[in-house]
C-alpha cells in the first residue's frame, strides 16, 4: 500500500490522532477534506448554531490553506445538518461569508439525525494548485 499524503492544520493534530483520522489527504491532483464541524481546539461543539457554522468553515479553511488551497479551489462540497427544515436559513447564511461570488462548487446537502453533538458539517473536494502535484 502507498503512503497517504496527509494534510494537518496547525494546532488540531492530537485532535485527529485521538479520533483516528485524517483531516485531508492529496491524491491525483485533488485535496478529499474529511467532514469539518463547528469544534473548539479540544473537539467540544459550539451552541450558537452560526458561531458553530462559522467555526466549521473556518476549521475547513485551515486545512485548505495547509494544503495551498483556498475556498475557490473547492469543486464539491457535501453538508450534513440536524433538522434542516427548521435550520437552513440560518446556516445558509453564513455560506456568503466564506464562498464569494458565482460560479460556486457543487453542492449535495443532507439532512442528518446525529452529528456526534453538532449541528452542521461540511465536507469538500478541492482541486490542488499545479505547485503543489
Amino acid at each position: 500500500m502507498t503512503q497517504r499524503d496527509v494534510v494537518f492544520p496547525p494546532g488540531r493534530r492530537a485532535l485527529y490522532e485521538r479520533n483516528r483520522y485524517s483531516p485531508a489527504i492529496r491524491s491525483n491532483g485533488f485535496l478529499f477534506v474529511s467532514g469539518q464541524v463547528g469544534s473548539t481546539e479540544e473537539g467540544s461543539p459550539e451552541p450558537d448554531l452560526e458561531a458553530q457554522v462559522r467555526l466549521a468553515f473556518n476549521n475547513l479553511k485551515a486545512i485548505l490553506a495547509a494544503a495551498d488551497c483556498s475556498f475557490d479551489d473547492v469543486v464539491d462540497v457535501t453538508v450534513f445538518m440536524v433538522d434542516p427544515e427548521s435550520t437552513f436559513e440560518r446556516v445558509w447564511s453564513v455560506v456568503p461569508e466564506f464562498w464569494g461570488s458565482a460560479p460556486h462548487p457543487t453542492l449535495t446537502a443532507v439532512g442528518v439525525t446525529w452529528l456526534y453533538g453538532f449541528q452542521f458539517e461540511i465536507k469538500v473536494i478541492a482541486r490542488l494548485p499545479e505547485t503543489t502535484l
